[in-house]
């Protein structure tokens, strides 16, 4: 017998025993729509924390300006109320009972003696300030040469108040040749011998209720000239070109003295 004619063939694949070839496509499943993730708009968000703290800054700076500016508003006005200034001292008058200058034969050693009588006064220009003294030590030199030595006593002085000091000062020392060359030549200066009184010491001031702490001071005073005396009778040195300027750097809240 002929053999039959092949069977038509689905999707154009021929079949020879009537059975249908399996399908070479993949099941077609159900697929759910895509849906995107929310959008977050992070700029905004940057911008947000930014805006943030520009606000807490301005903010920041105007409450430090405004206290700034409290404070310069009290402190002029307790400036205007206390008005801080230094202490001044004068020196009243200055005599010379012994200033004598003697070498030993043989030039091996010179000896200086010397004996001043001192009137200082010291006032305190404040009217709510008050200055507390320690112990002066008070020197006398002609260049860098030391002549004298001497001390005024702890004093407090008050508010607008003047305090007037006598004390002697004296001096018994040995001097190298350089010295006693720098104290021949002033010795022999004309208009008197260039002298200058330094006073130290620490002092505590008191504004008020409020209490510094104790700090070192020096009183310098120049421009005061002395002639040595030729015999026992004192000689009077000018002082009327006598300027004492006080070296004090005193810090209590807002004011420096």
């Amino acid at each position: 017998m002929p053999d039959a004619a092949p069977k038509p063939s689905v999707n154009g694949a021929a079949t020879t025993n009537g059975t249908i070839p399996p399908s070479s496509s993949k099941p077609n499943f159900r697929q759910h729509p895509y849906r995107p993730p929310p959008y977050r708009n992070h700029h905004n968000h940057h911008r947000t924390r930014r805006n943030l703290c520009c606000c807490f800054c301005f903010w920041t700076i105007i409450i430090v300006l405004g206290l700034i500016l409290l404070a310069a508003i009290a402190g002029a006005a307790l400036y205007v109320l206390y008005r801080p200034h230094r202490p001044q001292f004068t020196i009243s008058s200055l005599r010379i009972s012994k200033l004598n200058l003697t070498t030993s034969p043989d030039s091996s050693a010179s000896h200086l003696s010397s004996l001043f009588n001192l009137t200082l006064s010291s006032f305190n220009p404040n009217s709510h300030i008050t200055f507390s003294y320690d112990p002066f030590l008070i020197s006398t030199f002609s260049n860098s040469v030391l002549l004298a030595n001497g001390s005024i006593p702890a004093f407090i002085s008050g508010t607008k108040n003047q305090t007037v000091f006598r004390t002697l000062m004296s001096g018994a020392e040995d001097l190298d040749a350089d010295s006693v060359t720098s104290l021949r030549s002033d010795l022999k200066k004309r208009g008197g011998t260039p002298l200058t009184i330094e006073m130290d010491t620490k002092v505590k001031v008191k504004i008020g209720r409020v209490n510094s702490k104790k700090v070192g001071i020096r009183v310098s005073c120049e421009g005061i000239k002395g002639i040595p005396p030729r015999g026992k009778t004192p000689t009077v040195a000018s002082v009327s070109d006598a300027d004492c300027k006080v070296d004090l750097r005193i810090k209590i809240w807002i004011f420096t003295l």
